[in-house]
């Protein structure tokens, strides 16, 4: 399809819209991540394309596919889009503690361990406002999308810094007259999980009761009988009531890591937000890395 060219000058937000969709795939997708209505995507992404005269997607029931044309153009936008965050990265480098934070880890790790921890970083610096996101996927700080991660793998690539936080041990556990006999996992979408993994080869033939996509859900799985699951240590003692049983091997043990673009962590609520999330961990490393029975 061909759209007829129009004279108005380029708009540098349409092109802004343009990236985030291509990187989405969805209206409702992009919509989310730059805090707008679907529709405004839609009305952005259409100015773009009559500018340039391009059709620039192939709208389809399962979502939206670059063009050829779209193609090329996300090359020249995102490098645009990279120059333009390095600059708001810079800018916030002046900013004081004052703004929003963007925090984003594992939603269990959020919501029992670091949040709960936060609660003397909201008192010591009220003008910030932090944002708490809890992704499946790994959010990306080169585009904003999260300030700071606190990640169960150290990343191997991009302009990062990373400071290791803590060594978190795993245990076995099990309801007080839960069977003990079988287990409760992961499903096959989080086979790549070390915990997932160790199941896989140290309880090969065992019963599996229960099989969930969430640390939550295993637990609640867990206190209602189902089985016995390997759980983060910290995460059984918070819940309490569970019993600890003998492995049949040595269960794995996992880094947690920090980790925020080299050209944040300076800025002074940043800063702010780090030392808190470390200091939160020192404080619980014994707790974190205790042995079992």
């Amino acid at each position: 399809m061909v759209v007829q060219k129009r004279s108005a000058p380029l708009d540098w937000e349409d092109l802004r819209f343009f990236v985030a969709l291509a990187r989405a795939g969805s209206l409702s997708a992009a919509a989310r991540q730059l805090k707008v209505s679907h529709a405004t995507v839609g009305r952005r992404v259409a100015a773009l394309e009559d500018t340039l005269g391009r059709a620039l997607f192939d709208r389809r029931a399962d979502g939206y596919a670059l063009t050829a044309e779209g193609a090329a153009v996300l090359e020249l936008a995102a490098g645009m889009d990279e120059r333009a965050l390095a600059i708001l990265r810079r800018a916030g480098q002046e900013s004081g503690l004052t703004g929003t934070v963007r925090l984003t880890a594992a939603e269990t790790l959020a919501e029992r361990f670091l949040i709960p921890r936060l609660a003397e970083f909201h008192r010591r610096h009220p003008g910030i406002e932090l944002e708490v996101l809890s992704d499946p996927r790994s959010l990306s700080l080169a585009r904003r999308e999260a300030d700071v991660a606190v990640r169960l793998a150290r990343p191997q690539a991009g302009e990062l810094f990373t400071r290791r936080l803590a060594a978190m041990a795993y245990g076995v556990y099990v309801a007080p007259g839960g069977d003990t006999s079988a287990w409760v996992g992961y499903d096959d979408s989080f086979a790549h999980l070390p915990e997932a993994q160790w199941l896989a080869q140290h309880a090969a033939g065992a019963r599996v009761a229960l099989r969930a996509n969430g640390l939550a859900a295993q637990f609640a799985a867990v206190r209602a009988g189902f089985g016995k699951a390997v759980v983060p240590r910290w995460f059984a003692e918070e819940e309490g009531g569970l019993i600890e049983v003998p492995p049949p091997a040595p269960p794995p043990v996992r880094e947690a890591w920090l980790v925020v673009h080299r050209d944040l962590k300076d800025v002074p609520r940043v800063r702010a937000l780090i030392d808190a999330v470390v200091a939160a961990f020192e404080a619980e490393q014994a707790r974190l890395g205790a042995s079992g029975p």
